[in-house]
């Protein structure tokens, strides 16, 4: 089992930038890749970013390509989400999910952390 715990979410004004966490505990061995995603109200879940375990193969959407950069802190088994230059668009619940193989399945999800951008 693994489980995720994202932070970082708030209010922040068009312009401006945000740090998300994914914290992993349980059988972090068994994660090959991490995902960020997000849904805003009325919206399907979209795909955001993703890198792998070993902090290669980083992905972004167009969306957020340019603004966001994804890393990973080995020493505190967290995966990061810097989000510069936010919009409006980009107000949603964020969701971090686990991998432990190639397949669509995701074996974890966290709860989400709000991200609000005020124009």
């Amino acid at each position: 089992q693994v489980q995720l715990v994202e932070s970082g979410g708030g209010l922040v004004q068009a312009g401006g930038s945000l740090r998300l966490s994914c914290a992993a505990s349980g059988d972090i061995f068994s994660i090959i890749r991490m995902d960020w995603f997000r849904q805003a109200p009325g919206k399907e879940r979209e795909l955001v970013a993703g890198i792998n375990w070993s902090a290669s193969n980083p992905y972004y959407a167009d969306s957020v390509k340019g603004r966001f950069t994804i890393s990973r802190d080995f020493a505190q088994n967290t995966v990061l989400l810097q989000m510069n230059d936010l919009n409006s668009e980009d107000t949603a619940v964020y969701y971090c999910a686990s991998k432990k193989d190639d397949t669509h399945h995701y074996q974890s999800w966290g709860q989400g952390t709000q991200v609000t951008v005020s124009s």
